[in-house]
């Protein structure tokens, strides 16, 4: 039986390629100005987005050192070497003190830009957790809370991000506000579903088209538990997020430089070259993990059933409410519950896994950015007497596909534009 997991890989791998911040970055930076430029970048691609800037303006336009400075910050194990833009290693997707630091010195950079000097903004997937500033009012801790019980709650991204932003200092625009004296331009990578700039980092240098009221409709739908402070900064107008004539966008500029799109593209490129037909489920998919897995493998099944050679692909970002107590993340919660619907197939064979190299897990740099089922997987089930099902009711996909092996291990790849997923039909 042909062993489809490089083929696989390799599809996985021209996603991320194509979003890398050394690939796309240089041809979207402006020109030097007549003063500083101030870089503040955050996310799981913000050091490399830095250091692609740097390699811009120093090496290219032979700027004087002096006149580049600022502060990247990007979750833990993500750093890459810097000359002139430091870089910060923060906790995501909780938020820790490093992030909560790092975002009071961004603000402060922000402030101190003047008329002549550009603000640089380089964003990517990941920026949310990685800036970190409470509301007045807010406790560190408090906010770490809420955090915690939007990720179990099963919410979209575009919903946690709607609370967020109304218990923050920094995101829904208020970055822009901080440095309004100066010309802002934000680059960002894309990494949430219909590419929607508000979302990227939650919006600090945008307006935000969401309000306090929606915020509190969240609340109560997740019924999340929340301290009395966070209700309080919630019923708070002081809270309220920049809306489109704020004089904090006068001078502000906002591009997209890479979306999942873009990446999907590549991918079934890689697939079409390969010799299979493709099915292209789009870029934007939302929903629990484990049902749109159910849909996608009647899919799997019915081109088995019509002998024909297929690749479904598809990208966007599922969620998982969880219930249990084990670990994984929705892109192995998808393979699993796959695993267990394809079972009796050896002739398909999937991959699911986070562009950024982590899949879930507890922030540090060696989580699994996903898993990878085939003929292989099905046969470690039968022998170590392995039930997917009891594994996907306590949310333990990680413990499931380190028994069978099958844990993809990327380490980081220094961008983001959501997940990839694949399922080749032989």
């Amino acid at each position: 039986m042909t062993d489809r997991r490089p083929l696989l890989r390799a599809i996985f791998d021209a996603a991320v390629a194509a979003a890398h911040p050394d690939v796309i970055l240089s041809a979207h930076l402006p020109p030097a100005p007549q003063g500083k430029i101030i870089c503040l970048a955050a996310g799981k691609g913000a050091a490399a987005m830095a250091a692609a800037a740097e390699r811009y303006y120093l090496d290219e336009l032979k700027l004087e050192p002096a006149r580049l400075f600022g502060l990247a910050t990007t979750r833990h194990g993500h750093g890459v070497p810097t000359r002139r833009i430091r870089v910060v290693e923060a906790g995501h997707p909780v938020p820790d003190e490093a992030g909560l630091k790092a975002a009071d010195e961004t603000l402060a950079l922000a402030r101190e830009a003047g008329p002549d000097d550009l603000l640089l903004v380089l964003l990517s997937g990941g920026g949310s957790a990685n800036w970190v500033a409470p509301a007045d009012g807010v406790t560190f801790t408090q906010k770490q809370q809420v955090n915690r019980a939007l990720l179990r709650s099963g919410a979209p991204i575009g919903e946690v991000n709607t609370v967020r932003k109304h218990l923050s200092r920094i995101k829904g625009g208020r970055l822009a506000r901080a440095g309004q004296r100066a010309e802002i331009v934000t680059l960002a990578i894309s990494d949430v579903p219909h590419d929607d700039p508000s979302a990227i980092a939650s919006g600090p240098t945008v307006p935000d088209p969401t309000t306090l009221a929606d915020a509190r409709a969240l609340v109560a739908k997740y019924n999340l538990a929340i301290d009395d402070a966070v209700r309080r900064a919630l019923d708070d107008p002081k809270n309220e997020s920049c809306k489109p004539a704020d004089a904090a966008f006068a001078r502000a500029t906002f591009e997209l430089i890479a979306r999942p799109k873009a990446s999907l593209d590549a991918a079934i490129k890689v697939a079409v070259d390969a010799g299979y037909t493709t099915i292209d489920l789009g870029a934007d998919l939302e929903g629990e993990a484990r049902e749109v897995a159910a849909d996608h493998a009647k899919l799997a099944l019915k081109a088995r059933a019509e002998g024909k050679r297929v690749a479904i692909l598809s990208g966007g970002e599922l969620t998982v409410t969880v219930r249990g107590n084990g670990r994984g993340g929705p892109n192995q919660e998808y393979a699993l519950a796959l695993a267990d619907l394809l079972k009796d197939t050896p002739d398909i064979s999937a991959l699911a896994a986070d562009t950024d190299g982590a899949d879930g897990g507890a922030g540090s740099a060696s989580d699994p950015a996903g898993a990878i089922i085939d003929h292989a997987t099905f046969a470690k089930m039968k022998s170590l007497s392995l039930d997917p099902a009891a594994y996907l009711a306590n949310n333990d996909a990680t413990a499931f596909f380190a028994a069978t092996g099958d844990l993809l291990q990327t380490g980081p790849t220094l961008t983001n534009v959501n997940d990839v997923r694949v399922i080749l039909v032989d």
